[in-house]
């Protein structure tokens, strides 16, 4: 059994109130809200309020969850409107936080030493700065496109805006990212 079709019955048994296949759904899926949530708060901690927000309000709606293909973009749209709503209320409460690299999300690698781990630690963490200063539609559009690996009509959908628009801001994206990592690597005297 695949993934999705693997995806698509924990849904169908979610749907119907499941609790096993709803504990079995959060498992899979709980690495990809907390990196999306990750992907507009900068910072671990908001991220897992974020992600645990996104989580309540799905299991809240549980019986009217989309089935089939139309289930994954409808997830991220959810964690996507969650996110934004999350942003402006955060920004009501107190001013932006710059994100520290140290405080970037680490993936564990468990195959490279130590050494390889923190040059690959340092290349996250110019990426993540790079992608931070995109502008907001760019940097969502790479990270539901590239990060997740969702289709341009998905990512069309999911933010409400043309698909020939998602397809000319994600070539444009990609570049002013690849610059923006260049320039910061040349800047700490990586290049």
């Amino acid at each position: 059994m695949d993934a999705t079709s693997d995806l698509s019955t924990l849904v169908e048994r979610c749907r119907a109130g499941d609790a096993l296949a709803w504990e079995a759904f959060v498992r899979q899926v709980q690495g990809r809200l907390f990196a999306l949530a990750y992907s507009y708060t900068g910072h671990r901690e908001d991220a897992r309020d974020l992600a645990q927000e996104i989580f309540v309000r799905l299991y809240e709606a549980r019986g009217q969850w989309p089935s089939g293909g139309e289930f994954l973009p409808w997830l991220f749209r959810v964690a996507r409107n969650r996110s934004v709503d999350y942003l402006r209320r955060r920004s009501v409460r107190r001013p932006a936080v710059t994100v520290d690299e140290a405080e970037i999300v680490e993936l564990p690698d468990p195959a490279p030493g130590a050494e390889a781990q923190a040059i690959a630690a340092d290349r996250r963490g110019l990426l993540h700065t790079a992608l931070r200063g995109l502008s907001a539609i760019n940097r969502e559009i790479v990270v539901l496109r590239d990060v997740h690996g969702l289709d341009v009509k998905q990512v069309a959908s999911i933010l409400g805006i043309p698909l020939g628009t998602v397809k000319s801001r994600a070539s444009r994206a990609r570049v002013e990212l690849a610059e923006r990592v260049l320039a910061l690597s040349r800047g700490r005297g990586d290049a």
